[in-house]
C-alpha cells in the first residue's frame, strides 16, 4: 500500500505547495508536489422558459499568458459556506441574479494528481425577475467579471465547435442537458 513517508512545505499563501516524500507498493521512493487549495463552488443559472442560461467571463492571468482571450465560465467561487448556500452567493455577487432552488450535481475534483480543490457543482433555474442586481463581481476583489445571457443552443454550439475551454461550464453544461433534454430538444431537430 502506497504511505505517505514525510510532507515539507515550500510555499504558503493564497494555496500552499508542498513536497510529499511517498514510498510506492513495490517500495520505490519518490516525491509528489501537492498544491492545496480550498473548495470551492460552480453554478449554472438557467431560465427554462427562454433556454438561456447565465455564465461570466473575466479577465484570468494564465490564459492572459497563454495568449488566448477572456474565455466564457460558469459562476464559481472559494466556499465559505455551506455549498448550496455559497452558490447563491456567488450568483448574486458574480451575475446578479437571486436564486432560490439548487440542484447539486456533485462533488468533482478539479486536478487530482496534484491539487487538493474539489468543487461542488450546481445547476439552478432562474427566471428574468430573479435578475435582481447588475452582477460583476465585488469591487474589492478586482473580478471585473462581464455577465452573459446566452442560449443554450448558442452554449451547445460553442461547445460542438470546441470554443468552451472552461471545464467547470463544460461539466454543468453536460449534466443540464443530460438532466433536462427537453430543454436541447430544439437543437437536434436543426
Amino acid at each position: 500500500m502506497t504511505e505517505i513517508l514525510s510532507s515539507r512545505a515550500l510555499y504558503e499563501g493564497w494555496l500552499n505547495l508542498r513536497l510529499m516524500r511517498l514510498r510506492m507498493d513495490d517500495g520505490v521512493e519518490c516525491d509528489r508536489h501537492v498544491v492545496e487549495m480550498r473548495r470551492a463552488v460552480a453554478v449554472l443559472p438557467y431560465d427554462p422558459d427562454r433556454r438561456v442560461a447565465l455564465v461570466v467571463s473575466m479577465p484570468r492571468t494564465p490564459v492572459m499568458l497563454a495568449g488566448l482571450p477572456d474565455m466564457l465560465e460558469a459562476i464559481a467561487g472559494i466556499l465559505e459556506d455551506e455549498p448550496a448556500d455559497c452558490a447563491r452567493r456567488e450568483a448574486l455577487e458574480e451575475a446578479g441574479v437571486a436564486l432560490d432552488m439548487v440542484e447539486p450535481v456533485g462533488q468533482i475534483w478539479s486536478i487530482p494528481s496534484v491539487v487538493t480543490e474539489k468543487i461542488d457543482y450546481f445547476l439552478a433555474p432562474y427566471c428574468s425577475a430573479d435578475r435582481v442586481a447588475d452582477g460583476g463581481g465585488l469591487v474589492e476583489e478586482q473580478e471585473n467579471i462581464l455577465v452573459h445571457e446566452l442560449s443554450l443552443a448558442d452554449l451547445w454550439r460553442r461547445f460542438e465547435a470546441q470554443q468552451l475551454q472552461d471545464g467547470k461550464l463544460v461539466i454543468l453544461l453536460l449534466t443540464l442537458r443530460a438532466r433536462h433534454p427537453a430543454l436541447f430538444e430544439a437543437l437536434s431537430e436543426n
